[in-house]
């Protein structure tokens, strides 16, 4: 609980404190009361409130600053809100006694200020609670307003804002006066003041309609007079007041319509929309005067471009309260009305008046139609608009004779044109492909209208139709073809029309420009047959004068054009361009001096005109085709650049000659050679220097130029630009037609032609290149920076004298102009230095020298850092830091740094002060924080003293910029002063005016420089000092981030939170809610900052985060996805926003979140109840999903039409979202798919929601009419299928869970699989039939749909062989991906079969339709899919040859592709080819018939051998390339190709026939295992192998047959049979290569024995297991491929692997079997006889006995007792299958006998002991008698020494009984062996006793082990009896004691079973209902049948 006294100020420890640190000590005390009230007791609350009041009234008493004083009065507002209102008027009234007051000083004011403050917060929180008080309060503010100083002015403003806010009507009395009083803030100087009157005038509508009825005209006059001269915050405010009244006029605020300034006056009569908007239109058209009166076209001169943007603004702001659904209604008339403002002559007085007007107009209409309509709506206005166009073109007469007449007013309708077209063109590209079914409406028009303006008579109109043009081309990709063969027919019907040639030259260049933006572009020789029209063009120009000038741009304007679709067309092309170009200019200076003789005006116009457009053209080549530019083509080049230099160098007399005309003319071929040589490196073109310089200082100095004429790229060279112009608005656009430098926002399309095939900004819609006289000034600065560096000392020293005569001679305004020019070229000049010096090359050594670098510093720019121009002194400055950090010398840098530091101690002049305070901080930032550290102190002592200049806020504000300069670079090294500093910013913070915007911005970047400096500190923390300091920085922060500071102030708090965080964690409850506010804010660069500081705290903070937003957007009840926290706030402001930058943000802060969401399932839920929301929301503008309605049956409908147990309500908002932001939904949800593990562990009722909102999402996006919605559906249905296909129905176990959904997949693909369809969206719906078909393999039955999908698809490939729309790789995707699906389909099917079991040839031979449903559905159409597999891989082998094969390739290129398109289709190839290599490798291998069918007889065989190696030689080149730059996916396939190759018998044959190629296979092979450590891959390795042995071995079969009546088996040599074991040479040894490799993977010692080589096993136990016993099986089989010298020399290599993989192995009964196996085999081979194979033998014998011996070797490596098991049964082995006479060896025999003796005798384990015993028979039993008889002897007694032991008749386990068994079958193995009857009787003597000493019935039933021993002790008795019945009479009758216990024995037996069946008799007789349970069960139930 919080308590009463926590909620007072301390006054004891507040006196305590120094007078420095009280304020900073109350402003806390304030913001922790403004936490706590709410949250407080009211019971607390009242004990204390009297004195929390006394203690707030003394604080305003003693004047606080401006944070302390927002603060205090939010805290006493909220005092009487949530405690008693007791005291509320007695407050008032002191508060209004201390306005009463006439003291005017400073002191006072502070007072006054916070007096009204803490008024206005309580009259807008209490409202009427506050009585009539507010009269009072208004009189005495209204009375003082006009003597007070402009803050309190502004707080008065506040404070009427706030009574009107909390009074609303109540305050209806004085609502007059407050009128009076604002209008007059409206005209204010000061600007925050009009901003402050313009928003209380606004709050002010809601509850005074005389504002928009009586005193309306009043009203926007003052409003516009307002615009002028207004700031951006001023005209903003004034703006949104004009828009709110205007649209009060025809919605007038709720219960208002009755109210007027007097009670009884009669209503007015409502405005008619007309007469509202011709207000907005008057004021647009003629600015502030009287209107309303007369006609607005009549007098008066242009308006004011402040007033005019103002209005603009108005016109967002009315159409903004009028809402979408209004602007829906009146949408033709609005678009009418706006159309027609840039249609007044008033409008469009000059030129740049006009484009003015255009931009104001666009901006509009941008703002309407883009932000606040939806995308239906935005359809309705393509038609409005197309028809406004229809209809101007119509009324045009293009007749000759009338064209005088309507000449007047087709000039000015073609702004609206243009207008109306640009804005076409934004919508063509917002909407997308989604346009494509409305360009086929007859009613819309839309191609018409675009096209009929191509023939327009002005150039502004058609350029802006040819880029229309262009957007619909990039919108719709299919539309692109039909546009160029349309341009390219009108240059045959329309050829005697300049406007037509003009028009569709300008649509055709726009497209090609268009072409790189469409993935799939256009037919390749369509730029063939552009360049011949350009070229004739070109050639026919001087035939019709009228024409020259059109046709010469046009040819240009094509060529240029056609350098952006890239190398391969521009290649072919070049010889005859480079032909062209040459033959455009004088070839000799003869020619030159003759041309200069002849020609007129127009003549040289036209010469000039085609120079400029070949310039162009060559200026497009460099810039689109740099792979084409090699010294050679440079080389060439030069000689029409050159000729262009000289031409220009002789060109002056002509202009004198023939003066005005034709100096654009010459300018334009100036700009294009600038442009040109600034593509070129300077070297090539040295000894063109002089005159390029020449005139380079002529562009810059103005020499020609009589306007002041500056250039543009100041704000992009000049990084401290941002002092003075830090504005990042939505509005930028048309502000910058306020801008002074540069032309800035005089961009118009009609400027440079050339720019509709350029690339440009993303943030603009159409392009806006600059006027030509600012163009030329920018390329001739370019130009400079990239000569300066390479031009020699003495023209250097010429430049600095040249300059410094010009800047004398001129004067004002154009010094100024010169100055911006000249210092702007010297940043690009130092730039370029730099660039070079960080390169590698020194400025010294290189010539460039620093002399002259010095003396423009010191000659040219020290003098102008005092200079009246701010923008003059920052570049001045920037320039000083750039010319040091080339120059680094230390001596220069003191001397620029005590020479600043002396200005600025003897100046008191504020720009001498603020110009060279920058020049100290731009020092600093350049050289860097330790060249620069020597002078840190000086600047920064003296750049803080400028800093609390109070007297000069401008001088403050550029030392704390200078100062954050110095903080940024020096690091650690600016340490010491970070104290100060802070406490100067801190001090800053709390007493500079909110309306000192510049000051407190600078004072957040200089807190922020502050922060990254001191941030490692924060980082580590755990100091009183470091805690206190981050206190502060955070105090500081929280002030500037406070509601009422500007966004730019605000923006620089966000910033500093951002590096906070990044240096350890912020405050979340303070930040989450600034960011939230500050998200929703009007101002660009607010919105980013805060997106970007939610992406950062996203990536760390995601939970904490989305709780915090959580409980804001939950307070936020108009949010469409409140519900869904931050992830619904981001989603809503991505609809809205169009800033590129800010839309990334979103989507990285998005992806951050949902990242986040899939760790956590409740997030994870949400997230995808959000993007359900948004995908499923059918915003009406897609059709695809409604003309379904007749093919889709009723399980579709669900997904179609949203019902309340799918959705949230959502779906039902007005405001969808758009098809970018659906997009991004679906994208977001594929990566949740994907990486999310929640979503496929749900289980029942749960996981069949989640998939049913899965395909529901993915159904919509697939049948969207936007492509890429359509895209990411079928992407996510795709990876729907991959991660559900495994899983089974919770209902139906049996079937798969995705069953159900057949028909909404079917139904989604379908729309896909039309005509018109994309073919990346065809390609990408092929490869989900074939996962949906792959994953669905159950039945047959149910996939029909989607099979007959695929099946038309195939018919289009035999059907539709080319897509005449786009490129030839169209073609080529869309047929590979067909074939890759059916591919993928036939590899499944056969894979299912072999995972069942059968093998490849039986799979394909079996009856399909009962075994394998898949292959069902694909075996019809491999006859037609298997030519088309191989013809595939056959491309896939001629694009892969190398550059040096390229003559050999077919002319026509391949089955899919051309020899053009060879390099851009490689893509398609390397994404499909695996499959398909697999899927033909199964058809050849398995059914080689059907691929040979069209093939004569005796050509079969061989076709075949060709098409095998074709599949084996690109399976072979893919496994050769370069370590892991396939993926693992596609080796795996290639390896599984060359499995099912070999798997037939042919193939086998081919391989083994062609020794070559085994061992190349084999090299592969190995490469793979080196290469790729994946167990799969090892897997196929091996089964590969096995294949490749296995053909060996059938020929070396096949071989020994033949030869067979021949020669001795034994001496048959196969392989090896000359050479032996050669490497490189035999393919035993290489196949023994691959499988060393492998084992010294998988087998410990192997690899330990290898020095430098460690390998970690993939897989797991078994596989690994599995694996090794595989290769087993491969070494046993090598002996059979070899010779018999070969097999001998390899023989020690194959045992001594198959010992160590045996004393390695684990508990795997596959591996021993497989070792085993191999002994066995090794011992029994035919060559074991030969003395050599013999002595290897007995090594491997010896080495076993001896590891057996020994525990098995190593004990960490041996598995224990198995692995002595296994040696055991190796030994055994060996015993019985080796020669005899090796065993009987002693040094053999008794080790043996000893082993097997421990074994049996002292073994701990019973089941070695048991393993013994029974691998001994095997030897008494299987082995030669020579070597048996002498184990026998061995280990026979100890056998029997264990049978007469207590142990074997005391059996407890079941192991002991085991044992006993075992014994008793070796000792019963003996008496079968001996062969008389002697003997025999011997034996049985034996066994007999041994048998009836188990007869012990009494202790046989204490146990159940002893039970079984008895029964099998008399089941063995009698058995011998009858077996040997003479001899086992003889032996019972010497024994009467073994003969009793026998009898006795069986006739207990015959007891227990004669009660045992009296037991099953009753069993019976009393349950003769039950039925016996049966041991065999059928497989059928047949209970049921009938």
């Amino acid at each position: 609980m919080i308590g009463s006294q926590s909620l007072l100020l301390n006054d004891a420890a507040l006196a305590q404190l120094q007078d420095i640190h009280k304020p900073v000590y109350v402003l806390d005390w304030l913001r922790r009361l403004e936490h706590f009230l709410p949250l407080a007791p009211k019971a607390d609350i009242k004990t204390c409130q009297k004195q929390l009041i006394e203690q707030l009234l003394h604080t305003i008493q003693s004047g606080p600053g401006v944070p302390a004083r927002n603060c205090l009065a939010r805290c006493m507002a909220s005092l009487f809100v949530v405690g008693d209102t007791i005291d509320l008027f007695e407050t008032v009234n002191k508060c209004n006694d201390i306005l009463k007051s006439r003291d005017d000083s400073p002191s006072s004011t502070a007072v006054k200020l916070a007096s009204v403050a803490s008024l206005g917060e309580m009259y807008q929180n209490l409202g009427r609670m506050m009585g009539r008080s507010y009269e009072e309060t208004v009189q005495i503010l209204s009375r003082t307003f006009r003597n007070f100083e402009s803050q309190s002015r502004i707080e008065t403003m506040q404070a009427f804002e706030k009574i009107c806010a909390g009074m609303d009507t109540a305050a209806s009395t004085s609502h007059k006066d407050m009128y009076k009083i604002a209008r007059t803030g409206l005209a204010d100087r000061v600007m925050a003041v009009r901003t402050a009157a313009a928003k209380c005038l606004r709050i002010m509508t809601s509850s005074a309609p005389f504002l928009y009825t009586t005193e309306l005209e009043s009203l926007t006059s003052t409003c516009l007079r307002a615009l002028d001269g207004a700031d951006y915050d001023a005209r903003i405010a004034v703006a949104d007041l004009l828009g709110c009244v205007i649209a009060s006029t025809q919605l007038p605020p709720s219960n208002r319509t009755k109210l007027t300034s007097a009670g009884n006056a009669k209503p007015m009569k409502p405005m008619s929309l007309d007469e509202s908007l011709n207000i907005l239109m008057t004021g647009f058209l003629r600015g502030a005067t009287s209107f309303l009166k007369g006609d607005i076209i009549k007098g008066g001169s242009g308006v004011n471009r402040e007033v005019r943007v103002g209005v603009t603004y108005a016109y967002i702001s009315f159409i903004e309260r009028m809402g979408s659904v209004w602007l829906e209604k009146h949408l033709e008339a609005f678009s009418c009305h706006i159309l027609e403002l840039v249609a007044n002559p008033k409008a469009a007085a000059s030129h740049v008046d006009s484009v003015y007007s255009r931009k104001c107009v666009n901006f509009i209409l941008r703002r309407a139609f883009g932000r606040l309509l939806d995308e239906k709506a935005q359809f309705s206005a393509l038609k409005v608009i197309a028809n406004i166009i229809l209809k101007q073109m119509n009324s045009i007469d293009f007749s000759p004779e009338n064209a005088k007449e309507c000449n007047q007013e087709t000039i000015f309708n073609q702004h609206l044109l243009v207008c109306a077209l640009q804005e076409l063109a934004a919508l063509f590209i917002t909407l997308g492909t989604s346009i494509h079914h409305y360009l086929t409406d007859a009613t819309c028009k839309l191609t018409e209208s675009l096209f009929s303006v191509l023939i327009h008579p002005c150039q502004s109109t058609r350029l802006s139709g040819a880029w229309a043009l262009r957007c619909l081309c990039v919108a719709c990709p299919s539309e692109t073809h039909k546009a160029i063969e349309r341009c390219l027919n009108a240059f045959e019907t329309k050829k005697s029309s300049p406007e037509a040639v003009a028009g569709y030259s300008v649509a055709l260049a726009a497209i090609l420009g268009a072409v790189r933006y469409m993935p799939l572009g256009v037919p390749y020789a369509t730029g063939k047959i552009v360049f011949n029209t350009a070229e004739e063009l070109l050639r026919t120009a001087n035939q019709n004068s009228r024409l020259s000038v059109q046709k010469s741009s046009a040819g240009w304007l094509l060529i240029g054009a056609i350098m952006t679709l890239g190398n391969n067309v521009v290649k072919a092309l070049l010889p005859r361009m480079l032909l062209l170009w040459r033959n455009s200019f004088p070839k000799s200076t003869k020619d030159l001096e003759s041309e200069k003789a002849r020609g007129d005006a127009f003549t040289w116009q036209v010469t000039l005109e085609g120079r400029a457009g070949a310039l162009s053209s060559i200026h497009s080549f460099l810039l689109h085709c740099p792979d084409l530019v090699t010294d050679e083509i440079i080389t060439r080049l030069l000689v029409p650049i050159e000729s262009a230099l000289a031409m220009m160098t002789n060109l002056s007399a002509t202009l004198k000659t023939y003066g005005q005309p034709l100096k654009a003319s010459a300018a334009g071929l100036r700009y294009r050679l600038y442009q040109t040589l600034v593509l070129i490196k300077p070297a090539s073109f040295e000894r063109s220097f002089t005159h390029m310089l020449r005139f380079v200082i002529w562009e810059l100095t103005l020499n020609d130029n009589a306007a002041n004429t500056t250039t543009s790229l100041f704000s992009r060279v000049c990084q401290s630009h941002s002092i003075f112009n830090s504005l990042v608005s939505d509005h930028m656009s048309i502000e910058e037609q306020l801008h002074p430098i540069g032309a800035a926002g005089f961009g118009a399309i009609e400027h440079d032609p050339c720019s509709l095939y350029m690339d440009i900004n993303e943030e603009f819609t159409v392009p806006l290149p600059l006027p030509l006289g600012v163009s030329v000034i920018d390329a001739s600065i370019e130009l400079f920076g990239k000569l300066y560096p390479h031009i020699s000392s003495k023209h250097r020293q010429q430049l600095i004298e040249h300059f410094l005569e010009c800047l004398k001679v001129t004067k004002y305004a154009r010094k100024d102009a010169v100055l911006v020019n000249m210092f702007c070229a010297f940043l690009c000049a130092m730039k370029a230095i730099r660039k070079i010096n960080t390169g590698g090359s020194d400025l010294n050594s290189k010539g460039y020298g620093t002399e002259e670098l010095k003396l423009i510093a010191q000659q040219l720019v020290l003098n102008t850092l005092g200079h009246p121009s701010a923008l003059i002194r920052c570049a001045g400055a920037e320039v000083i830091g750039r010319i040091a950090q080339a120059v680094a010398d230390s001596k220069f840098t003191s001397e620029m740094t005590q020479f600043c530091s002396d200005r600025l101690k003897a100046s008191r002049e504020v720009a001498s002060r603020t110009g060279h305070s920058l020049a100290l901080g731009c020092l600093h930032r350049y050289l860097g924080g330790m060249d620069s550290s020597r002078h840190q102190h000086a600047s920064v002592s003296i750049l803080l003293n400028l800093a609390q200049d109070l007297s000069s806020p401008e001088t403050q504000m550029w030392a704390l910029h200078s100062l954050a300069l110095i903080a940024d670079t020096g690091g650690p090294l600016f340490r010491s002063y970070v104290e100060p500093s802070l406490s100067l910013l801190l001090k800053l913070v709390m007493t500079v005016p909110l309306s000192s915007v510049d000051l407190r911005q600078a004072t957040g970047k200089m807190m922020a420089a502050l922060i990254t400096g001191f941030g490692p500190e924060l980082q580590v923390g755990a100091d009183k000092e470091v805690e206190r300091i981050k206190k502060s920085f955070e105090t500081g922060c929280s002030l500037l981030s406070q509601e009422e500071e500007h966004p730019l102030v605000q923006n620089e708090a966000v910033t500093c939170f951002q590096r906070l965080h990044l240096f350890g964690t912020v405050n979340f409850v303070v930040v989450i809610p600034v960011l939230f506010r500050s998200i929703k804010c009007t101002n660009l660069a607010l919105r980013r900052t805060a997106i970007d500081c939610f992406r950062q705290l996203t990536q760390r903070d995601t939970e904490i985060v989305c709780q915090h937003m959580d409980k804001l957007c939950a307070k936020t009840e108009d949010s469409v996805y409140a519900e869904y926290g931050i992830s619904g706030t981001l989603f809503l402001m991505m609809d809205k926003e169009s800033d590129p930058t800010l839309r990334k943000g979103i989507m990285d802060t998005l992806s951050s979140v949902m990242s986040a969401s899939i760790l956590n399932d409740e997030l994870l839920q949400r997230s995808i109840a959000l993007c359900k929301s948004i995908l499923t929301a059918d915003s009406g503008a897609d059709g695809t999903v409604e003309e379904l309605n007749d093919e889709i049956d009723d399980d579709v409908e669900e997904f179609r039409i949203g019902g309340e147990e799918h959705g949230n309500g959502l779906s039902n908002v007005k405001n969808y979202s758009r098809w970018t932001s659906r997009v991004f939904a679906a994208e977001c949800v594929r990566k949740i798919l994907i990486t999310s593990q929640h979503i496929t562990i749900k289980t029942g009722a749960e996981l069949l929601r989640h998939l049913s909102d899965l395909i529901r999402m993915s159904f919509m996006g697939a049948t969207s009419n936007s492509d890429p919605l359509r895209l990411e559906g079928l992407l996510n249905l795709e990876t729907v299928i991959d991660r559900f296909a495994h899983l089974k129905d919770p209902d139906f176990p049996t079937a798969s869970i995705l069953e159900q959904f057949q028909a909404q997949v079917s139904a989604a693909l379908r729309p896909a699989f039309s005509t018109e369809t994309d073919p990346y969206v065809k390609a990408t719906a092929c490869r989900v039939c074939s996962a949906w078909i792959c994953g669905n393999s159950q039945g047959g039955e149910d996939l029909r749909r989607v099979h007959t999908l695929m099946v038309s698809a195939l018919e289009n490939i035999r059907a539709k062989p080319t897509l005449p729309d786009y490129n030839e790789k169209a073609n080529t995707l869309e047929k590979l991906a067909i074939l890759k699906a059916w591919a993928q389909v036939f590899t499944t099917a056969v894979e299912n079969g072999l995972r069942s079991g059968e093998s490849l040839s039986e799979i394909l031979k079996s009856d399909v339709k009962t075994k394998n449903h898949l292959l069902e559905l694909v075996k019809p159409q491999l006859q037609i899919l298997s030519p088309y597999w191989l013809s595939a891989l056959r491309d896939r082998g001629l694009i892969e040859l190398p550059t040096e094969f390229a003559p050999q390739l077919p002319r026509d290129g391949g089955a899919f592709f051309s020899n053009d398109t060879k390099d851009v289709v490689r893509p398609f190839y390397e994404d499909s080819w695996a499959s398909i290599l697999f899927a033909s490798a199964i058809v050849l291998s398995t059914m080689p018939e059907i691929l040979v069918l069209s093939e004569p007889m005796e050509k079969q065989n061989e076709v075949n051998i060709e098409r095998f190696h074709l599949i084996f030689g690109l399976s072979m080149e893919a496994l050769c390339k370069p370590a892991f730059s396939e993926p693992l996916e596609s080796v795996e396939k290639y390896l599984k190709s060359l499995w099912a190759l070999f798997c037939s018998h042919w193939p086998r044959d081919l391989i083994t026939q062609e020794i070559n190629l085994g061992i190349e296979l084999c090299c592969v092979l190995h490469r793979q295992l080196v290469t790729r450590s994946a167990i799969k891959v090892q897997s196929l390795v091996i089964e590969v192998l096995k294949l490749v042995i296995e053909g060996m071995r059938e020929n070396s079969n096949k071989i020994s047959e033949e030869l067979k009546p021949c020669i001795d088996e034994r001496e048959i040599e196969t392989f090896d049979e000359d050479e032996g074991l050669v490497p490189g040479k035999s393919p035993v040894l290489s196949i023994l290569e691959v499988i060393f490799c492998l084992l010294i993977q998988k087998v410990p010692i192997l690899n330990s024995n290898i020095s430098g080589f460690h390998s970690t096993p993939t897989g797991s136990n078994d596989e690994n297991d599995e694996l090794v016993a595989e290769v087993v099986k491969c070494l046993e089989m090598l002996p059979d491929i070899c010779s018999d010298s070969a097999a001998i020399e390899i023989q020690p290599t194959i045992l001594y692997l198959s010992t160590c993989i045996l004393g390695e192995s684990r508990p795997n009964n596959s591996l021993r079997s497989a070792v085993l196996q191999c002994f066995r085999k090794m011992a029994t081979h035919r060559l074991n006889s030969n003395p050599l194979w013999e002595k290897y033998l007995l090594s491997t014998l010896a080495k076993l006995l001896d590891l057996a011996k020994t525990g098995g070797g190593d004990e960490n490596n041996c598995g224990g007792n198995h692995c002595r098991v296994d040696l055991l049964s190796a030994i055994e082995i060996f015993i019985r299958e080796s020669p005899p006479h090796l065993i009987r060896i002693p040094e053999v025999f008794y080790p043996a006998v000893n082993l097997y003796q421990q074994a049996i005798r002292y073994s701990d384990d019973e089941s070695v002991r048991i393993k013994s015993v029974n691998l001994v028979c095997e030897i008494f039993e299987k082995s030669d008698r020579s070597v048996s008889i002498p184990f026998i002897h061995a280990l026979a007694p100890r056998i029997l020494e264990f049978l007469y032991s207590e142990e074997a008749r005391h059996v407890e386990t079941k192991a002991q009984l085991e044992l006993t068994l075992e014994c008793i079958r070796a000792i019963q193995i003996l008496v079968q062996i001996v062969d008389t009857p002697e003997k025999r009787v011997q034996m049985l003597t034996l066994i007999v006793p041994v048998l009836i000493t188990f007869l012990d019935y009494t202790y046989a039933s204490n146990s159940p082990q002893s039970k079984l021993l008895y029964e099998f002790s008399l089941q063995k008795l009698m058995k011998i009896g009858p077996q040997y019945p003479q001899e086992f009479r003889a032996l019972m009758s010497q024994s009467v004691d073994m003969r009793t216990k026998l009898e006795t024995a069986i006739k207990n037996s015959r007891t227990l079973s004669n009660k045992q069946a009296e037991l099953d008799a009753n069993s019976t007789n009393n349950t003769p209902s039950i039925p016996l349970v049966r041991s065999i069960k059928l497989k059928t139930d047949f209970s049921n049948f009938s």
